[in-house]
């Protein structure tokens, strides 16, 4: 059996095989010549005092010791082309991955995502950046692997009691990531990779005898007896099933309001909305690394803050070391930011959502739409945006300390947004209670970060697609949806899920709960 080793080291250290090797051997009090490999098995960063710790947890294997490398094989995929279909609706994380599980279970998954696949998709994120023009079914949110594709492939997730996470990070690992995402305490891709991994799941499907339908937008459920018995798609083409899993993702308002058209039960769902805080990559290294520049063994600094402004959590959401903040509208008339990093994260700034929790009650002013009233709350943002940007994708924007002070800012530098900004007084996006949360906000983050409420940071707004504002309710048992039988609401457009790793898991759980129905 492998000795454990948990403890912790200085960067150096960690980055230097022979350096580690001997505090291995010190530490477990074994001849370093005895030692045939060690294996780091998780990583983290601890820059809470002046000196700068790595905490590592891993096994060292001695020479008479069995060492087998883990290949992170991929499971054995039957050939599904002749059996049972289910149809999955949407090609993020959620319906990828349901559509392997389906096919480990021996069934055949049709996917069917209105936007374009990975290489598509380029295209038009080029012509938002450049020019301004939103493809309403191909952007940042639609297409092959959902919106997480190109904003980086964050792997880390708070929830995990939501189900196996080493079964997901391993299943990337099988379709090309780095084995690094298995170690690394907040695992993460990069935009620059993750297309390729979600370019070959897609081919592992064709190849088992699933399909996998581009540009094909659901416009109507045909529900029979209170059951799910196919969709119809754009060009009027009827797919029968008596199995569909939902997984449209947290910005597909036409699925909602079709829902709620044919008298679904949907439900409103609070969720978080605010801006995007860019600031020099240096400054926050400096400011979580208590040193004037970042030595070559330490990553560019994230940093998470969690604060209570008026009985509300206002929090740093998808933060991005050495990132870019990206213009990610779903639909011409609204400006939505959004960040992500490439996999060295080595650009110049640093992006963070900085959201605040709304409740349901912040709803009323349009409560007239029933349970689309966040998602219309939602809109009324980004639509205001739109208009105070000039109605362009030119980002509203204000330096953070001017913010603070309600002096609008007379100059905004050049930031990583590429249609540009547009100088505002941020309060004219938001109503004003949040506008004044978010100015606490910030002041109480410079308590815990000195230095980071400065005006060399720049605010864009808004920071609107967090989650979900509708939940689509489901049996907890089942998964099926409370209303229609054979519907599986699912991953984070239904309310289930907050990311990559826990949409994936919620699309695993939904097609298990399909096999088990149809035994």
């Amino acid at each position: 059996m492998p000795k454990e080793f948990l403890f912790q080291v200085s960067p150096e250290v960690a980055a230097n095989e022979e350096l580690l090797a001997k505090q291995v051997a010190k530490f477990c009090k074994i001849n370093l010549e005895d030692i045939q490999k060690v294996v780091v098995l998780k990583r983290s960063f601890d820059a809470r005092q002046k000196s700068i710790k790595v905490n590592l947890k891993g096994h060292v294997y001695l020479m008479d010791e069995a060492f087998h490398p883990n290949k992170h094989d991929l499971p054995n995929y039957p050939n599904v082309e002749h059996r049972q279909e289910v149809i999955v609706v949407g090609a993020g994380p959620a319906g990828l991955f349901a559509a392997l599980q389906l096919i480990e279970l021996g069934l055949k998954p049709i996917v069917i995502e209105r936007g374009k696949d990975v290489r598509g998709r380029r295209r038009d994120l080029k012509a938002i950046n450049l020019e301004g023009i939103v493809n309403e079914d191909s952007n940042y949110c639609f297409g092959e692997g959902g919106a997480g594709t190109y904003s980086d492939g964050k792997l880390y997730t708070r929830s995990k009691k939501r189900g196996d996470i080493d079964r997901i990070l391993e299943l990337f690992v099988g379709f090309g990531a780095t084995p690094d995402i298995m170690v690394e305490a907040h695992p993460h891709i990069g935009t620059n990779k993750l297309p390729q991994i979600i370019q070959d799941i897609r081919n592992k499907i064709i190849e088992c005898g699933g399909q996998v339908l581009f540009e094909t937008r659901v416009t109507d459920f045909v529900v029979k007896n209170s059951g799910i018995a196919g969709v119809v798609l754009q060009n009027g083409t009827t797919i029968s099933a008596n199995k569909v899993i939902l997984a449209t993702g947290h910005s597909a308002r036409d699925i909602f309001e079709l829902l709620h058209q044919k008298n679904i039960l949907i439900e409103a769902k609070p969720f978080a909305l605010g801006v995007r805080a860019e600031h020099p990559q240096q400054l926050i290294d400096k400011i979580q690394y208590s040193c004037d520049y970042r030595g070559e063994f330490l990553p560019p600094a994230p940093y998470s803050v969690v604060k209570q402004v008026n009985g509300r959590g206002i929090y740093s959401f998808c933060m991005c070391p050495g990132g870019v903040i990206a213009p990610c509208a779903t639909s011409p008339g609204e400006v939505v930011t959004n960040g992500w990093s490439p996999s060295k994260r080595d650009q110049a700034t640093a992006n963070s959502g900085i959201v605040i929790e709304l409740k349901l009650e912040d709803f009323k002013p349009f409560q007239k739409f029933g349970p689309l009233a966040g998602m219309e709350f939602q809109k009324s943002i980004e639509q205001k945006a739109w208009t105070l940007a000039g109605e362009t994708q030119k980002v509203p924007a204000q330096r953070m300390l001017d913010f603070t002070q309600n002096k609008i800012s007379q100059n905004i530098p050049k930031t990583s947004y590429v249609p540009g900004t547009t100088s505002v007084e941020m309060g004219q996006v938001f109503p004003e209670f949040l506008s004044q949360i978010l100015r606490e906000g910030f002041m109480q983050f410079e308590r815990s970060m000195k230095g980071y409420l400065t005006n060399d940071a720049i605010l864009h707004a808004p920071e609107s697609r967090t989650s979900s504002p509708v939940r689509i309710p489901r049996d907890s048992n089942s998964l099926e949806h409370r209303q229609i039988k054979g519907l599986y609401p699912c991953g984070e457009g239904a309310g289930y899920a907050g990311g990559i790793i826990s949409a994936a898991i919620d699309g695993e759980k939904c097609a298990l709960k399909v096999a088990e129905s149809l035994k």
